[in-house]
């Protein structure tokens, strides 16, 4: 029997939601903030010529820089004032986050609630303008390296002006596009840097898919081959769907209590694991530590006497470290397995989770409290885990490898799909949430007048 709250959410209706103004201005507000950060991604640092840049970054396609300017939605091309993106800070909170279960004084931190993550907020934003510095002058002064080994004008006067000032720049957006991204979450919809993320990647698809089908209707790319791709589009935000909500409930039970009539009655409920626990930090991680070193192969055997022995095997190194040969499926696939099992090892710890069950007198029926309940979350929690990185690595590597074998005009990114996917149905969720809360509000409303007409 469905809940009253599923009774609820089934029965609301576009009438409602013309009705939730709190709702829509949060709606408008979202939508306001993600038209500024695209705006901000067609402003170039101060001293690039655009056009330069953009021949300049063909030349480099193919590295880590190519998974930053999907995730910019084409920033880094341009090399906008928010090149950088949200990753910097994504990189602080993983690792304050990573701090927060191993440093003792940050483990003390999370454990005093409201001010402890204020505190642990604050050290990740620190932590992302420390970042931010060392990838922005990095950033710069690689532009200026590569700009003047290929030969290509783009940059109008390198020196010490512009490193400085581009540095600045990407510092400053990046930092903007935090602040955006803490907005839209508390005054908007949704994860604010989630959405980012998601509109830098949904902002490219539409040139990926005018690209597809100009190669089917122009005959450089086969038609079965378009509409293989397309269903198999389908059927991979299918698969993801169902196994983002997919999850292991392990019932716990609760001594009996005695209610209001005097009867003894048991209460029970569920504990819900997910099958994919860790989310889409494991093919982030993966890929950006294994394209790192072919980026600054890329990078080195550009500036490399081509008559050299270090440039032959540098050559060798990135032949066979490139996009969709076996020995890199073979070290994307490993990546995403083993950081799967390590980052869900931290987000779910199974001697703490049996401590608060035992503390609160829950547990699981035919498993004794304490040592014994760690135990089985911890042997339940690697099976779950084994089917999760299953399913992240067979998403990764499917559209991977069709990029390698078909010749497809863009890469269809796993991670890419699972980013917008799983922001897609939070966001819904929350919308959804604003909806059904304002129907309590309307039925405590007319359930006042109705007390008040009977006085």
């Amino acid at each position: 029997m469905a809940s009253a709250a599923e009774q609820l959410s089934s029965s609301i209706s576009l009438a409602n939601f013309s009705k939730a103004t709190e709702l829509k201005k949060r709606l408008w507000f979202t939508l306001g903030a993600l038209i500024l950060f695209r705006f901000l991604s067609f402003v170039p640092i101060p001293g690039v010529d655009p056009a330069g840049m953009q021949a300049l970054f063909q030349t480099q396609s193919g590295g880590i820089l190519d998974v930053f300017n999907t995730f910019s939605g084409g920033a880094l091309e341009r090399m906008s004032v928010i090149a950088l993106g949200v990753m910097p800070y994504i990189t602080a909170s993983i690792v304050v986050q990573l701090g927060g279960t191993m440093y003792g004084p940050w483990q003390a931190l999370r454990k005093e609630g409201e001010s402890g993550r204020q505190k642990l907020n604050q050290y990740t934003r620190y932590l992302t303008v420390a970042l931010v510095l060392v990838q922005g002058f990095m950033v710069v002064r690689g532009l200026e390296s590569q700009s003047l080994r290929q030969g290509i004008q783009a940059v109008a006067q390198p020196g010490l002006i512009f490193e400085a000032a581009g540095t600045i720049s990407l510092v400053g957006g990046t930092l903007f596009l935090m602040w955006i991204g803490e907005q839209i979450t508390s005054r908007g919809i949704g994860n604010g840097v989630s959405l980012i993320i998601m509109a830098g990647i949904v902002a490219r698809l539409p040139q990926a898919v005018a690209q597809l089908f100009e190669g089917g209707r122009t005959g450089t790319m086969n038609p079965v081959l378009v509409a293989g791709m397309v269903a198999l589009t389908i059927g991979l935000v299918a698969f993801i769907c169902f196994m983002e909500r997919a999850q292991r409930r392990v019932l716990i039970q609760y001594p009996k209590r005695q209610t209001a009539r005097g009867a003894m009655q048991q209460e029970r409920s569920h504990l819900p694991i997910k099958i994919n626990t860790a989310g889409v930090i494991p093919p982030i991680f993966a890929s950006s530590l294994l394209l790192m070193p072919l980026t600054a192969i890329q990078w080195m055997g550009k500036g490399a006497n081509p008559d050299s022995a270090t440039s032959d095997w540098l050559i060798t190194i990135s032949t066979y470290l490139q996009s969709g040969s076996p020995l890199y499926m073979l070290l994307y696939g490993g990546g995403i397995i083993f950081f799967t099992f390590f980052y869900t090892a931290v987000q779910f710890n199974s001697e703490e989770t049996a401590e608060n069950l035992k503390r609160h007198g829950g547990f699981i029926p035919g498993i004794r409290p304490g040592k014994a309940t760690e135990h089985y979350f911890d042997y339940l929690l690697t099976r779950v885990t084994v089917v999760g990185a299953t399913y992240l690595a067979l998403i990764c590597l499917i559209p991977e490898f069709l990029f390698a074998q078909a010749g497809i005009p863009f890469r269809l990114g796993g991670t890419s799909l699972l980013i917008v996917v799983n922001v897609t149905m939070d966001t819904v969720t929350q919308i959804q949430s604003h909806l059904i809360a304002h129907e309590y509000g309307n039925l405590i409303k007319k359930a006042k007048l109705k007390s008040g007409r009977r006085r």
